[in-house]
């Protein structure tokens, strides 16, 4: 035997940097070769994320991909960049201002800020890049783009000023959420719905003149019967401070009992002023009184009520949630903060005897992802997009199967967004992200200043803008660097030619959604983007199904009328071992790289695609990632055994011309590896390609395949000896390609020191291996022999056979495939088997365990080899215990109280040790019975 080359153990600390370093220099991450494109655009990470599990497991699937299309001879691009991430990178600045002691942003002005942002970019910025190569992401990092390049501002003007002169994209004054910390709107993306205490105040709003009514109810036999005689109407809120901007009391149509007072008013108490009470749709009469308060400016439900009515829409807050001063607006409660004018409001309601109950209720609080706090629904000025209008191809082309979505059932969560799709909002009042091309100057209404009449310019360039209100204005206008410059060479109240632009900057989503076109050089007309728009897969997770892969859709067949991806792969979410979801709060958050560096980054891709069953939720622990470090850890070994056996690749090697069955049996089982991988991964089934590869590796090739290689390698026959070595090579390096998208460090190590080129891996072609490869008949024989050998290992584990004790067995009766095989390989059996002599008899001699296989009996005679009686106590004694912790269980779990009310991660471990010991019940009865047969 020869000395092997590989080390003992792979390191992958050592080998991981050097790997990818060979890689990035080689530019085996630039599109090459004369396949069909094959394009993926990365999810743009945030300029300030660093690497978490969802990011890990979403570029593992990416990368699996590439690697995979890349070995197959397309043209693969993986085109990465990184999302500016405006509200997130403006307030890590801001934090890093404020901990440094400096100035605020207010204090320096926008420029100096935005500076200050680009230098913490080009300093701090970009840390997951770097992870992601920690990873082994094979992206084409010489093509990466920032959502704030010269290049993409360019794209997002140029959308912009398109779409808007198009009608798509208006200015409007509507309800939005609005973050009080940050003093700007955000997306419903960013809002957590989070329940926490609070409380239900019900309030007596009194009808005009002291007007009273009768109040009504219905018995439980469906009998209206009378209650009281009031002079108020009952309304419950959680927000009490809202109610001084009510614009009416709003009741179902079908309340019988609120009927004889429809159309008057009541006293708003505390505001001194009438609402209405009207009838509409939204309230429900089962819940609370069935009354509701309408604040159409501070609610969203409200809002469309006070739409369909012609509700005033009172604003009440300022930018900073505090009392807003107004001509409806007490004095004493201006410039209060919203929750400290709830705790007036109530104690005012209360003094004046308007306050009927408090009750305690858990209450569902908007909360910004970032700033913590909680949300106000706000009337502002914003931009929109009329996503209503480029929805309709949007929708088509998924109907129409130009995209698809895998698994197809979430279709119908893009479709049901879709369909009920709101305006677009796109403006956030930030300084750091995509300034809006737009500029504001008075109208020509007349001499007189009107400050909330403005004419709009939009341009691509300032200089396009002034020139368009020139012509508007008949002369050129003077530009005025703020708003409040503006403002103050307007203060003469007369009409001149100033102009102004606008402050807000576009949704992050806004640029994102470009992100299929606009990286690969639109809207220039460049190579990249022919070759490779549309592009062929995006991988992304549910949540942003609607605010990113939607309005990419949109985007993309209204700018490039065509659909920006074939394929829309939808993974799961991963959680802990318990299934719970991984949160900083409950401590059961995993990091990635601490994975990376105690069990390598092949590890954990292997853990991840093992895991990614299309549909099913990942749960994820260490225990899992170590049980697939052993996995490579058993490759690396193999890959020693072969080179201490001199097997080594040769060119010449035709697996087609084998003579040895245990050879063309490999042969046959690599070609159907190659196969089920191939379609595993052409279908976006990442898991059932891990397993075929698992299968085939751990269990075919080392456990058995070079058990019975061992033989040969050692054997006198030469021409044998020399077949199995180039066969095991031959596999070896079929393993390698195979395995590569899934674990490209430690292959591209060993497809280095197994044989002599020059090439690396990444670049090898991936196996085309056909039905010459194919050989059913060895197959079905080695398949049998290993059928064999397997059940007898179980007889002899199940009844507890010494493990170094040689048995007999019995072949009973005649089977021409046990004659052939036993002729063929009858060394081979009883030497993994632990067989002492193999005989034949008629009938099954007496005292002997029963095996059935392929149609034929075998017997085991064990009399002297185990003693029956003792090992008949024990097993007893197992299964007493086992099937006492079975009806335990049972018991637990057909408690509805434990299943309702112990937290889901009890009740999933419960259930997994009831499935532990169910498995363990069948395994002993197995045993017992076999027990049972030899006493006849």
């Amino acid at each position: 035997m020869a000395e092997p080359t590989l080390n003992k153990i792979f390191d992958f600390a050592e080998a991981e940097n050097r790997l990818y370093a060979q890689w990035e220099q080689s530019g085996a991450f630039a599109p090459s070769g004369e396949g069909d494109p094959y394009t993926v655009v990365i999810p743009p990470p945030n300029v300030t994320g660093s690497l978490h599990m969802g990011h890990a497991l979403n570029n593992t699937l990416q990368d699996i991909l590439i690697r995979f299309e890349r070995m197959r001879g397309k043209s693969v691009l993986w085109q990465p960049g990184m999302d500016h991430a405006g509200i997130a990178t403006q307030m890590v600045v801001e934090r890093q201002m404020k901990d440094k002691g400096e100035p605020k942003r207010t204090d320096i002005g926008r420029d100096a800020f935005v500076e200050k942002v680009w230098a913490w970019k080009e300093q701090s910025g970009g840390t997951i890049i770097n992870q992601l190569k920690r990873l082994g992401a094979s992206c084409d990092w010489s093509r990466e783009r920032f959502t704030m390049d010269d290049g993409l501002s360019d794209a997002v003007r140029k959308v912009f000023v398109r779409l808007y002169r198009e009608g798509l994209i208006y200015r409007d004054k509507r309800l939005v959420n609005w973050d009080p910390k940050f003093q700007t709107a955000i997306s419903d993306l960013e809002v957590i719905n989070e329940e926490r205490d609070g409380h239900f105040w019900h309030f007596k709003y009194p009808l005009e003149n002291g007007e009273t009514y009768d109040y009504v109810e219905k018995d439980k036999d469906g009998n209206v019967i009378l209650r009281e005689t009031r002079d108020y109407i009952s309304i419950a809120t959680t927000r009490p401070e809202t109610m001084l901007g009510d614009g009416a009391v709003a009741v179902h149509p079908s309340d019988e009992r609120y009927k004889p007072i429809v159309g008057k008013r009541v006293l708003l108490p505390l505001a001194d002023r009438y609402i209405p009470i009207i009838e509409d749709d939204h309230p429900d009469p089962d819940f609370g009184s069935g009354a509701v308060k309408i604040t159409g400016a501070h609610d969203f439900n409200d809002y469309q009520v006070a739409r369909r009515h012609n509700l005033p829409l009172h604003v009440i807050l300022d930018p900073e949630a505090r009392m807003l001063a107004s001509d409806i607006m007490p004095e004493k409660y201006v410039g209060l903060d919203r929750f400290e004018a709830r705790k007036q409001v109530v104690a005012d309601i209360d003094a004046a005897g308007l306050l009927e109950k408090i009750e305690d209720k858990k209450v569902k609080q908007p909360i910004g992802d970032r700033s913590g706090v909680v949300i106000e629904p706000m009337l502002t000025d914003q931009w929109y997009v009329n996503a209503e209008e480029l929805a309709k191809p949007a929708i088509a082309a998924v109907k129409e199967g130009r995209t698809r979505f895998i698994p197809e059932n979430w279709s119908k969560t893009y479709f049901q967004w879709m369909d009920n799709i709101e305006p677009w909002c796109i403006s956030r009042q930030l300084w750091w992200g995509h300034r809006i091309p737009a500029w504001y100057g008075p109208k020509l209404d007349g001499d007189d200043y009107d400050p909330e009449a403005h004419e709009i310019f939009v341009g691509e360039t300032q200089a396009e803008v002034i020139e368009a209100a020139a012509a508007y204005y008949h002369e050129k206008p003077k530009v005025a660097a703020t708003r409040e410059e503006f403002l103050a060479l307007m203060a003469n109240g007369k009409r001149q030619p100033v102009i102004y632009r606008e402050e807000d900057v576009l949704d992050t989503w806004f640029s994102s959604a470009l992100w299929p076109f606009s990286t690969l050089g639109w809207p220039e007309k460049t190579d990249t983007l022919a070759a490779h728009y549309p592009t062929t897969a995006l991988v992304t997770a549910f949540d942003i199904i609607f605010f990113w892969v939607a309005r990419m859709m949109m985007q993309g067949l209204h700018f490039m009328e065509e659909v920006p991806f074939r394929d829309v792969y939808i993974h799961a979410l991963i959680l802990d071992e318990n299934g719970q979801k991984m949160s900083k709060a409950k401590g059961n958050v995993i990091d990635p790289l601490t994975l990376v560096d105690q069990y390598g980054a092949d590890a954990l891709r292997f853990t991840l695609a093992a895991l990614a069953a299309q549909g099913r939720n990942i749960r994820m622990s260490d225990n899992r990632v170590e049980g697939y470090r052993n996995f490579g850890t058993k490759l690396w070994n193999a890959s020693r055994f072969a080179q201490m056996n001199e097997c080594h690749y040769t060119d010449d090697f035709d697996p087609t011309t084998l003579n040895d069955v245990i050879n063309q049996w490999i042969v046959h089982e690599t070609a159907s590896c190659a196969e089920a991988m191939t379609q595993a991964l052409e279908a976006y089934r990442f898991n059932d390609a891990a397993g075929a590869a698992y299968r085939f590796v751990w269990n075919v090739f080392c456990d058995w395949y070079l058990e019975f290689a061992k033989p040969l390698f050692m054997g006198d026959d030469e021409a044998r000896k020399a077949e199995t070595r180039q066969t095991t090579a031959w596999v070896l390096d079929h393993i390698l390609k195979l395995l590569h998208p899934i674990m490209p460090f430690m292959t591209e190590e060993l497809w280095a020191n197994l044989a002599s080129r020059e090439a690396h891996l990444i670049n090898a072609p991936w196996p085309s291996l056909c039905d010459a490869h194919k050989n059913e008949a060895a197959a079905q024989e080695l398949d049998w022999v290993i059928g064999l050998i397997s059940a007898v290992r179980t007889a002899r584990a199940e009844i507890n056979v010494p493990a170094g004790a040689k048995i007999p067995m019995v072949i009973v009766g005649e089977n021409p495939m046990a004659a052939r095989c036993f002729d063929s390989h009858g060394d081979r059996i009883a030497r993994l088997a632990r067989l002492e002599t193999v005989g034949t008899a008629a009938t099954v001699p007496a005292g002997a365990a029963q095996i059935v296989h392929g149609g034929a009996v075998f017997a085991l005679p064990l009399a002297g080899v185990i003693d029956v009686a003792a090992e008949t106590a024990r097993l007893d004694k197992e299964l007493g215990k086992v099937m006492s912790e079975i009806e335990a269980i049972d018991k637990r779990l057909g408690n509805e109280a434990f299943v309702a009310k112990a937290p889901e991660a009890v009740v999933t471990q419960t259930r997994q040790r009831q499935d532990g010991f169910e498995a363990q019940r069948d395994k002993l009865t197995a045993a017992r019975k076999r027990l049972d047969d030899l006493t006849g």
